[in-house]
C-alpha cells in the first residue's frame, strides 16, 4: 500500500522534472525577415514583444531568445538583460486608450506585469552563445516607431549581424497564471544595437502552432503607453507581413493546489485506516 501511495507523488515530480528541463514554449529558430530592436533604458528604450499562451498556471525557470549583435563587436560587450511579461490589453492598462495608434487591440498591456533584470542580484543571469558569425535579416525596425499618422515607414532596410542565442536562467523562478503574455527581451550593449530576430508565423518548429497566436509588436519611450505592431503597422504594404519572435521558455505546469491538497488528503486517510486495521 505504501509503495503504491508514494508513487502517486513521485509520478508528479518525475513529471514536472523532465517539464523542468526542456521548452514549455518555443517559437522556433529565426526565419531572417526580420530584426526588431529590443533595449532598456530611461530615454531610448524599446521594447519587442511576442506572445505566448499558458493553458495551466506554470512556473518559468529560464528560456532562450535569439538575435543579432553587430559585427567585431565582442560577446563581452553585452551589459545588461532584461526580461519583461505584459499581459494582453486592456490588463494593467488605462482604458479607452489614447487613439495615438491605429489600435490597441491584442496588443501588450501598458504596464509590464513582471520583470527580470541582470543588474538586479538574484533576478536573471544569462550566458551567450555564436550561432553564425554573420546573419542577415530583410528588414528591421529600431527607429521609425513613431504615433499614428506616421507609424507606416516600411521598415529600416536589411541588417546584418552576428546570430547570438542568449540562454537567460532566473533563479527563483516566475510564477505565471493560465493566461495569455508576452514576452519581452531587451539587451543592452557597450556600443551599438541588439536586434531580437522573427521566427515563422505560424509556428512550424518549436513547439507547434498555437491559437490564437498574436504578431509581435514594437514601442519606444515616446509611443509609450501604446504599441505598434510590427507588421501591419510599421512595415504596412498592400498585404502586410506579420512576424513572430524567435524565442522559448522552460519551467513546469505547477499543480492546481485543489489538486495537491486530494493527493495529500487521500494519503493521510489511506495511512489513518491502514493504521486502524493494524490496532
Amino acid at each position: 500500500m505504501r509503495s503504491l501511495l508514494f508513487a502517486i507523488p513521485l509520478a508528479v515530480m518525475a513529471g514536472a522534472s523532465s517539464a523542468w528541463c526542456g521548452p514549455i514554449f518555443d517559437t522556433g529558430s529565426p526565419d531572417g525577415r526580420m530584426a526588431a530592436g529590443s533595449r532598456p533604458g530611461t530615454t531610448s528604450e524599446i521594447e519587442a514583444a511576442d506572445d505566448f499562451l499558458f493553458s495551466n498556471p506554470t512556473l518559468i525557470t529560464g528560456g532562450t531568445f535569439t538575435g543579432l549583435l553587430p559585427i567585431g563587436v565582442p560577446l563581452s560587450s553585452v551589459s545588461d538583460v532584461t526580461v519583461e511579461i505584459y499581459r494582453v490589453f486592456p490588463l494593467d492598462s488605462v482604458n479607452p486608450p489614447d487613439g495615438r495608434v491605429p489600435t490597441r487591440v491584442n496588443s501588450p498591456s501598458d504596464n509590464a506585469f513582471a520583470s527580470r533584470d541582470s543588474a538586479v542580484a538574484g533576478q536573471l543571469s544569462f550566458t551567450t552563445t555564436l550561432l553564425a558569425p554573420s546573419f542577415a535579416a530583410a528588414n528591421s525596425v529600431l527607429n521609425g516607431i513613431n504615433p499614428s499618422p506616421n507609424q507606416t515607414t516600411g521598415g529600416e532596410g536589411p541588417v546584418t549581424g552576428q546570430e547570438v542565442q542568449f540562454s537567460f536562467t532566473l533563479p527563483s523562478g516566475l510564477n505565471l497564471a493560465a493566461d495569455h503574455y508576452f514576452f519581452i527581451p531587451q539587451v543592452q550593449l557597450a556600443s551599438g544595437n541588439f536586434f531580437w530576430l522573427s521566427a515563422p508565423r505560424p509556428i512550424t518548429g518549436g513547439t507547434g502552432p498555437f491559437s490564437p497566436d498574436l504578431q509581435a509588436w514594437i514601442r519606444n519611450t515616446n509611443l509609450d503607453p501604446d504599441w505598434l505592431r510590427i507588421g501591419t503597422d510599421i512595415v504596412g504594404g498592400g498585404t502586410p507581413p506579420t512576424f513572430n519572435m524567435s524565442f522559448s521558455l522552460n519551467g513546469t505546469t505547477v499543480p492546481e493546489p485543489s489538486a495537491v491538497l486530494l493527493i495529500m488528503t487521500g494519503l493521510g486517510l489511506a495511512m489513518f485506516c491502514r493504521r486502524r486495521r493494524a490496532s
